[in-house]
């Protein structure tokens, strides 16, 4: 079983940049580690996980672990990853980021994250844009 610590609550229950920066953090310490627990506390069983253009589509905790994990080899090059959190709506959070991989290039990103009552992402929708 997965040991999943909440992200910090809030009295409304609504989304706050505190929990986005949170689960951001969180989610750059599983790209560094690649461990099953570490990738598995940022979504829920049921979460989604969809990334553009590529047709990504990993649906459930377990296949978005095992698409992850999968992605080990490329990043093993380096790879380092600005973000902001551009907006917060309710439960949805835009971040806007650029990541840098050594052996792929430059990509703009822009993830729309979706969360739970715990900080947990319930869908995560990725636009990856190469740069010339």
């Amino acid at each position: 079983m997965t040991n999943i610590s909440p992200l910090p609550p809030t009295n409304t229950g609504l989304v706050t940049a505190e929990t986005v920066t949170s689960w951001i953090e969180k989610y750059l310490r599983a790209w560094e580690t690649n461990d099953r627990d570490d990738i598995a506390a940022l979504f829920t069983e049921d979460a989604e996980y969809h990334e553009r253009p590529f047709d990504t589509e990993w649906i459930g905790r377990e296949d978005i672990i095992q698409g992850w994990r999968g992605r080990w080899e490329w990043q093993q090059g380096g790879w380092t990853f600005e973000s902001t959190i551009s907006g917060i709506h309710d439960r949805t959070a835009v971040i806007t980021g650029l990541g840098h991989y050594t052996e792929l290039g430059d990509f703009d990103n822009v993830w729309t994250v979706t969360f739970d009552e715990l900080g947990r992402c319930t869908r995560f929708e990725m636009v990856n844009t190469e740069r010339p």
